[in-house]
């Protein structure tokens, strides 16, 4: 690396070390805090001793609500990154082609109608939901011949379609609202060991697509052309990054409901330090959005105490005006 460009670089991984640290200190307080009041000891017997009172609490509950949102945020947080590489937009999410809305759509079918009620059986249909969306919006869009604005356009109009499906079902079916409306504000409170292990290869497979996908979604923000010269196959490029995120969005909507927010902003605020390579820009997205999942997390459980108030709605109300701010004062880098 050139002189000129060291300085930047330390300044970045730097700055990635700050974000690494502030990630452990969001993961202790959401094992420490939360509607059942702990003192440090008692957290820390809860950890280490299963004879403590408060092992069940820790375990049970905070261990794996935390771990989930871990996962949820790093895939949410790639898969926001990597949509807006794709589209060349940075105001893309991972809903922007609906494959939010197909696992959605997957999962309220399977609840109301295949009479599905464990996380066991909503995974495989939040997966084959976002599986089917996704060939679905890349064919629309042109197949081969894809294009960001055709794949956008499409998704658009798809993602539109399946939530008007979703509200239809949730009305009609009122035996199994309660149920549905609770998924699809979006949670992690009913986080248990197994819902980890589940979506675990599924978010470990899009990760390590994320990540080898870097270089050649560089080249082809050069556009086609460019990155053709540079050795790159953008219609090969534009399917894998749809699978990956196909992978990422299906096991994180089908552990946690459809989340808002946190695909949207979080590479948005980081592409304003990093600049629009993905080299530093996923490393950033993959510590930063679980952080900001899990302090959502943490603020719903305190602000309603005894109760707690769903993750996704917290995200919302806390991450749209902050999002709205940075925006208006300019601070936004452009994909």
């Amino acid at each position: 690396m050139s002189p000129p460009h060291t300085p930047r670089a330390a300044r970045r991984a730097s700055g990635l070390a700050i974000a690494g640290l502030v990630l452990v200190i969001s993961v202790a307080a959401s094992i420490a805090l939360g509607a059942k009041t702990l003192s440090p000891g008692e957290v820390w017997h809860g950890l280490i001793d299963p004879a403590a009172d408060s092992y069940s609490v820790v375990h049970q509950m905070r261990l794996p609500r935390t771990e989930l949102g871990l996962a949820a945020g790093l895939a949410l947080g790639l898969a926001g990154a990597l949509m807006q590489a794709l589209t060349r937009n940075p105001l893309a999410d991972p809903g922007v082609l609906g494959i939010n809305a197909g696992a959605a759509g997957a999962v309220v079918t399977a609840i109301s109608f295949a009479g599905v009620a464990s996380f066991g059986g909503y995974v495989w249909f939040a997966l084959a939901g976002a599986a089917v969306v996704s060939c679905g919006v890349y064919l629309v869009g042109g197949g081969r011949r894809a294009t960001p604005v055709r794949l956008a356009l499409a998704g658009a109009a798809i993602n539109a379609a399946l939530y008007s499906y979703v509200n239809a079902v949730q009305l009609w079916d009122t035996n199994n609202l309660d149920r549905m409306r609770f998924w699809t504000v979006g949670s992690i409170a009913s986080a248990q060991p197994s819902t980890i292990a589940k979506v675990a290869p599924f978010i470990a497979a899009g990760v390590i697509a994320a990540f080898c996908l870097a270089r050649p979604l560089n080249a082809l923000a050069l556009g086609d052309d460019a990155a053709r010269a540079l050795g790159s196959r953008p219609g090969i490029v534009r399917v894998a990054v749809i699978a990956a995120v196909t992978l990422l969005c299906g096991a994180a909507t089908a552990a946690c409901g459809p989340l808002v927010f946190v695909g949207l902003a979080v590479p948005h605020l980081v592409r304003a330090i990093t600049g629009p390579g993905l080299g530093w820009l996923l490393p950033y997205c993959a510590v930063l959005a679980p952080v900001l999942v899990l302090g959502a997390d943490i603020l719903g459980r305190l602000v309603a105490r005894p109760g707690e108030i769903e993750l996704g709605v917290v995200t919302a109300i806390v991450g749209g005006p902050f999002f709205l701010y940075f925006v208006k004062r300019g601070r936004m880098a452009t994909a």
